[in-house]
């Protein structure tokens, strides 16, 4: 990994954070996630006339990662449903690289050396540290560790899909203007179904701040795509989860002044 990409990919993690911090403000998670979802597919719409279109080989990737980021959103708000923010979200993370390790090393042929693997190790045990503070004087929510753990085999497969998918496309930035466009109308589609009439109303107070954190999540996720193309799998997925404790430590902040 180059200075380049490891600074694009620090600067994702950063932007990740950001975007969470934002999303976090909206206490009705499905409408978060709807307006961040929705807003992907309008930035990946203006996206795609200055964009090379993906090649044929990375059509399965995109369809097959639009399916796995649904099942991730839905998971990911089960989890925050279930257990504290600051227990869950660290345990989805932190899974996430090791399982990566393992994915590219079967389907991209991908194996660390040493120091990578070292560092990938350091990456997963410091996110199984903050969950563990969380979890400090009081008892283990499983049903909330479990879909903590789920979310993140999800975050897992879409990152090796998507890298797979990525380097196949020919164009980083065709593959996330049309990852967004292909994927993006899920969460929106769901929330229409479960809301009906009631969902527009809901939207209106925190489009702005809806809009933003869509910006930003695009942007994060882009760099880590272009990273993708000019570095390995793992390394790429545990440097990104740096962004994991300031997310949870501004949530639980935010908690305890809400309390």
């Amino acid at each position: 990994m180059t200075p380049q990409v490891a600074a694009a990919v620090l600067l994702a993690a950063v932007t990740h954070a950001c975007w969470n911090a934002l999303a976090h403000r909206i206490t009705d998670k499905l409408v978060g996630f709807t307006l961040i979802a929705g807003g992907g597919v309008v930035i990946g719409l203006a996206m795609v006339p200055f964009a090379a279109f993906p090649a044929a080989a990375a059509w399965p990737y995109l369809g097959a990662s639009a399916v796995i980021h649904l099942a991730y959103y839905l998971l990911l708000m089960k989890s925050f449903r279930l257990g504290d923010f600051g227990q869950a979200y660290p345990i989805a993370r932190g899974t996430a690289p090791l399982v990566v390790t393992v994915l590219a090393a079967v389907f991209a042929h991908e194996v660390p050396d040493g120091w990578a693997a070292a560092g990938i190790a350091l990456s997963c045990a410091g996110l199984t540290g903050v969950a563990l503070w969380g979890l400090r004087g009081s008892r283990p929510n499983w049903a909330a560790i479990g879909a903590a753990l789920a979310t993140g085999l999800s975050i897992a497969a879409y990152t090796v899909v998507d890298g797979l998918g990525v380097r196949a496309s020919g164009s980083s930035l065709g593959y996330i203007a049309w990852l967004m466009v292909v994927e993006g109308w899920t969460i929106p589609a769901y929330a229409l179904y479960v809301r009906r009439g009631e969902l527009l109303p809901a939207l209106r107070p925190f489009a702005a701040v809806g809009l933003l954190g869509a910006a930003l999540s695009v942007t994060a996720y882009g760099l880590v795509l272009w990273a993708q193309t000019r570095a390995e799998l793992a390394p790429i997925a545990a440097l990104r989860e740096s962004s994991v404790k300031p997310c949870s430590c501004g949530n639980n902040f935010a908690s305890q002044r809400a309390a």
